[in-house]
């Protein structure tokens, strides 16, 4: 991940699915945008938990042989055989790129295997998968209205269930989710 040096960036926001917005990847997803900028944009899907134990899927050498209670998350259908794990907290020792203030990814194998081996403590998530766009595919679709764009809230991240996640971003910003219609917006 890198930081985008576009002025026109949105990233780090979340994004906030229309409830017209039925593709299947996306319908009531909340969405944190790491990246946005000419050539595309790169999120994750904050919302989509899974019943699978991260320990079942997760393979390094040496194998954890241990379930620790770390869930999966679907991040997006972009690449499900890669992870990223989302912190709340930086680790002194993690390898990890600052997504907003308080929240970091990673990839490192090292952070993973501490956060399989040990209870993870705090605000941790691993995701499978990403949500990617190309170039001005985002800037499309947020001009016809598919997206709300809302402020990174950590305790909507970490502590609300996925469940509720969608319906309580959309009322934060003062909005009643069955009335929001999507329009074709301004060129």
């Amino acid at each position: 991940m890198t930081k985008q040096g576009n002025g026109n960036s949105l990233a780090p926001r979340l994004l906030l699915s229309m409830p017209q917005l039925n593709d299947p990847n996306f319908k009531q997803t909340v969405v944190l945008l790491c990246e946005h900028g000419e050539e595309g944009a790169f999120g994750l899907v904050l919302n989509r938990q899974t019943d699978t134990p991260a320990s079942s899927v997760v393979r390094l050498t040496p194998p954890v042989e241990a379930d620790n209670g770390l869930q999966l998350w679907i991040g997006g259908p972009v690449e499900p055989e890669r992870g990223w794990i989302l912190i709340g907290d930086q680790r002194a020792d993690a390898e990890a790129v600052q997504v907003c203030d308080g929240l970091y990814l990673s990839t490192s194998p090292d952070l993973l295997r501490h956060l399989l081996v040990n209870r993870p403590q705090g605000r941790t998530r691993l995701l499978t998968g990403y949500a990617g766009w190309g170039a001005g595919q985002l800037d499309a679709e947020l001009s016809a209205s598919a997206w709300l764009i809302a402020d990174v809230q950590l305790d909507l991240i970490f502590e609300t269930q996925a469940s509720q996640m969608w319906e309580t971003a959309i009322r934060r910003l003062g909005a009643e989710p069955s009335m929001l219609q999507m329009g074709r917006g301004v060129n």
